[in-house]
């Protein structure tokens, strides 16, 4: 006997448990398919953001982040430590107690809220009267049958495999096996220089590890505002010390005692040497398994779900969100989306504008932005004007030891409505979201310039860069 639901979601990522969670408080009897088991072989809820993306990622900065404050910054406060070393061992097992910690929040929420938490492979196998059938598998055998009336599809994305190389984890790593390095390597090397290349990259360079990121793109984060993106590349290749090769052609790459890398760069071939080869150069989305062609939902030539603006599929009551769909993948995005299609369902009006979701490299200094990018508003023939301020003369920058870096503001040069916020130095990953905000209420830079900012702060060179795109900057 099938079991019966109103919303059925496959998914725990931060789209999927959160689309249960918001169902299940809109009244709707829901439950949520996962299929992820931690390296114990257990069940564990939170999608790769909570288990090898995002949380443990940031985990591992911090511990890195700290151990390189003791070598090189405690001096300055007058704090002396000798011999300070690393135990890498207890460093994992922190990031680990840190994902438990989270997975089983998840569940005491899933219990909270009354969503019955499924662990298996769904499929979509077809309908039964008006009532979806999924399908749920565990290494292979069919555990359980469910009915339901809605269907969210939230089952993510897994790392891009690079052809010809396999990735086992041991020499040749994706971000699972990045963030499970049990000792530092002497040389480490990383195909790809975008958001977890660059943050994977900066933990180990901390730890002690000879690190060399090797990227296809001629242009350093494309996506990001190219004066923002100059800074970052000079503060991480000079102060960081990675060795960041663009505008490279991969070529063999041959697994031994020893990984070589074979590429090309400014027509001259070159050969990289490492120990340890991690492979970060995107990733696809999981709809394979999904039952997508069975049942009809139609997929784009990459392979992601096909959804309108509400993040409606083809077929009827079937919705997909976060990386399995178009848009950003960012976890922060997939909840929202989440929210949002659980709150249609109920019949109500949420909206998600992609235009204000803000992204974060955590690497340090951290890069952040919101909006449109000056290269993106001269392409498209938009007048704006700009104002920037910098974290040197930041007194609490100066502080915590971290005066570097610079904030942007972007705004409309004829209505001074706020078009995009681009920084890069301490704690932005914070500071993005007051232009976050402001972009939601339509804001002025004028009125980010009349909002009283804390002293001394960071968020003051928010306020220095809004004067400044008014040609009345107080400090530089």
């Amino acid at each position: 006997m099938s079991q019966q639901f109103d919303v059925v979601v496959i998914g725990g990522g931060p789209g999927g448990y959160v689309a249960a969670i918001r169902a299940a408080q809109l009244g709707f009897n829901t439950a949520c398919v996962d299929a992820y088991k931690n390296p114990e072989g257990q069940p564990s809820l939170g999608g790769t953001c909570l288990n090898v993306g995002c949380i443990p990622s940031k985990a591992l900065l911090q511990s890195s982040e700290n151990f390189h404050a003791v070598q090189h910054d405690f001096a300055k406060h007058g704090i002396t430590v000798d011999n300070a070393q690393i135990d890498v061992g207890t460093m994992i097992k922190r990031k680990s107690d840190i994902i438990s910690k989270n997975a089983n929040g998840i569940g005491f929420l899933f219990k909270k809220n009354k969503v019955a938490n499924i662990h298996g492979l769904g499929a979509l196998k077809g309908r039964q009267g008006e009532k979806w059938v999924i399908e749920v598998t565990d290494n292979g055998a069919v555990v359980d049958t469910l009915e339901a009336t809605h269907v969210i599809v939230a089952t993510g994305s897994s790392p891009r495999p690079l052809p010809g190389v396999t990735v086992d984890n041991v020499k040749v790593l994706d971000n699972e096996g990045a963030l499970a390095l049990s000792e530092v390597p002497k040389r480490l090397g990383v195909i790809g220089a975008g958001v977890i290349g660059l943050e994977m990259g900066s933990v180990w360079k901390r730890l002690g590890a000879e690190v060399t990121l090797l990227e296809a793109a001629p242009t350093f984060l494309g996506a990001a505002d190219q004066q923002i993106a100059k800074e970052a590349f000079k503060t991480l290749t000079k102060d960081t010390g990675l060795d960041i090769q663009m505008g490279v052609k991969i070529g063999a790459i041959t697994v031994g005692d020893e990984i070589t890398v074979a590429y090309e760069k400014d027509g001259a071939n070159q050969t990289l040497t490492v120990d340890k080869l991690i492979v970060s150069i995107g990733r696809v989305p999981n709809t394979a398994g999904l039952g997508a062609e069975a049942v009809g939902l139609q997929l784009d030539e990459r392979g992601f779900v096909v959804v309108d603006d509400h993040c409606h599929a083809n077929l009827p009551n079937v919705w997909a969100i976060g990386d399995v769909v178009r848009g950003p993948m960012l976890a922060h995005k997939a909840s929202e989306e989440g929210v949002a299609v659980a709150e249609r369902i109920a019949g109500q009006k949420p909206h998600v504008d992609f235009n204000t979701v803000p992204w974060v490299i955590y690497t340090s200094p951290e890069i952040a932005w919101v909006g449109k990018t000056e290269e993106q508003l001269k392409a498209e023939g938009v007048e704006y004007k700009k104002g920037t301020s910098s974290f040197v003369a930041n007194g609490r920058a100066l502080g915590l030891g971290h005066a570097q870096g610079t904030v942007k503001i972007l705004a409309d040069a004829k209505t001074d409505r706020i078009l995009g916020l681009h920084m890069i130095g301490p704690m932005v990953s914070e500071l993005v979201s007051e232009g976050v905000v402001a972009m939601e209420f339509k804001a002025s830079s004028e009125d980010i310039g009349r909002i009283i900012h804390a002293h001394p702060s960071l968020s003051e060179v928010v306020h220095e860069a809004a004067l400044a795109a008014d040609k009345r900057a107080l400090h530089g």
